[in-house]
């Protein structure tokens, strides 16, 4: 785990025991840290019991305390932490913070965060790959995967001087008042977690901070350059030398997508621009970053290219669980010019739980749709939304249904694409068992072992509740 001398002998109480929360004490108490922690479950606690003081914040005296730490899942707008640390003059942090301050105890380093209300995750997850590929030592953490305080720190290395990678939710960077990173991005802002903002503004002024936290003389790079993150890179632009604030170059990468199995689509490119422009701030080459890219496999549920049989790709994109989620993974597979002439390619496994009624942005993409295959609760009002917009229309119910229908359909240079536009809850615990059933389906249908994930990634990427 990461620690620091800069803790020893300080008070810190820790609010919320999940993943990043338990990771702090374990941190805080290695540091020679005083911690008091807590957790309404009896269970998070006890793994801490005897190990520190186990007491609410809220009912603690927290004079002489250097900080709470609270897990990104309090919600600082409604909850009464942050007004009772105020009252004793105690600044209200996350885990973030506390690796930004264990910085200058660190070997030489340098930090990449990544933000933005969508891409942030298959970013992070590229910048890691690529790095790791060309040899430079890289840590992949925050948002993603494990929490950064419990990775082990970067030790010197003949082949340069290593990164730490991190995924930095609004929240996270709400919690963070000193991490200068010396290249950060922001892929997007759409409206998000508006519950805890005082509207889009707020939301988008928290992801600013990330930037604003930079020296001017640091790298960062804007995924989309028009509404709120167009706003937030030009007062950069105009703080920082030319240069050191810029858009990334998608012009440059179109034409080379189609190198790229796993990086399909209008929001892939901008995911691999933005991925690019910050690994060659810290020296990567053309020919590294291209070596890279074909190599490289999405993350579980999201957009994951499961395998390839006999010409038909089988892509488990689980993770869209609203039709603005799904709308790109349409997009990335317009009709095939090269193979059949312009025959549509995709045969759309989709329904769930509804969150909203109607197409919404996925009705804009239905030219490249040959076939959908409807299922779950939501199933018979997509088949009514879709019959005579698109060529055919299969009400499944199951998904083992529709996998097998689409399956049988499917010629070579089509797309089985399971993007449901839906949330799972209808007859799945949650995304990822939804992903897995579909990821094990088309194992056993196509007897193809290379369905398992790719072993580059760590095995999981569960987040703090609300992370």
């Amino acid at each position: 785990m990461i620690t620091s001398p800069a803790f020893a002998g300080k008070r810190y109480a820790v609010l919320g025991l999940a993943r990043s929360g338990a990771a702090a004490v374990d941190a805080l108490l290695a540091s020679g840290a005083q911690v008091t922690a807590w957790d309404r479950q009896d269970v998070a606690r006890e793994p801490f019991e005897g190990r520190c003081e186990i007491a609410d914040p809220l009912a603690t005296d927290l004079s002489g305390f250097d900080g709470v730490v609270v897990s990104p899942g309090v919600p600082l707008n409604t909850h009464p932490i942050k007004p009772h640390a105020d009252k004793f003059g105690v600044p209200v942090i996350g885990d973030i913070e506390l690796f930004a301050l264990a910085r200058g105890d660190l070997h030489e380093h340098r930090v990449i965060g990544i933000t933005g209300t969508n891409g942030k995750s298959t970013t992070t997850a590229l910048v890691h790959h690529i790095l790791s590929m060309a040899g430079i030592p890289s840590v992949m953490g925050g948002n993603i995967g494990e929490p950064i305080l419990s990775r082990e720190p970067l030790e010197p290395n003949d082949n340069g001087v290593g990164v730490y990678v991190l995924e930095l939710s609004s929240y996270q960077i709400d919690l963070t008042r000193s991490l200068a990173c010396e290249a950060a991005a922001l892929t997007n802002i759409t409206p998000d977690h508006l519950d805890r903002y005082d509207g889009f503004e707020g939301y988008a002024f928290s992801k600013g901070r990330l930037f604003a936290m930079q020296g001017t003389d640091q790298f960062a790079v804007f995924g989309s350059t028009t509404g709120a993150a167009g706003a937030i890179m030009q007062a950069e632009q105009q703080r920082r030398p030319i240069g050191r604030a810029v858009a990334a170059d998608l012009e440059r990468f179109a034409p080379m997508q189609g190198e790229w199995p796993s990086l399909q689509g209008p929001h892939n490119l901008e995911n691999v621009a933005v991925a690019v422009a910050l690994v060659e701030e810290f020296g990567i080459t053309e020919a590294q970053w291209r070596h890279a890219l074909p190599r490289f496999r999405n993350l579980p549920h999201r957009m994951e290219l499961v395998c390839e049989d006999e010409g038909v790709l089988f892509i488990n994109d689980s993770k869209a669980t609203n039709p603005a989620s799904t709308a790109p993974a349409l997009a990335a597979f317009p009709p095939a010019q090269d193979i059949r002439d312009g025959a549509r390619r995709v045969h759309w496994i989709v329904g769930g739980l509804a969150k909203e009624d109607g197409l919404g942005e996925c009705a804009a993409y239905l030219d490249n749709v040959a076939a959908a295959y409807t299922v779950g609760e939501a199933g018979p009002r997509f088949a009514e939304l879709l019959e005579g917009r698109i060529p055919k229309v299969e009400r499944c119910e199951l998904v083992s249904e529709a996998v097998s229908r689409s399956r049988e359909a499917a010629q070579p240079g089509d797309v089985v694409l399971f993007s449901p536009a839906c949330a799972s809850f209808d007859q799945f615990r949650d995304y990822e068992k939804r992903g897995e059933h579909f990821r094990q389906l088309v194992g056993v249908m196509t007897d193809t072992p290379e369905c398992a994930p790719d072993d580059s990634f760590p095995s999981e990427f569960a987040k703090d509740p609300a992370a």
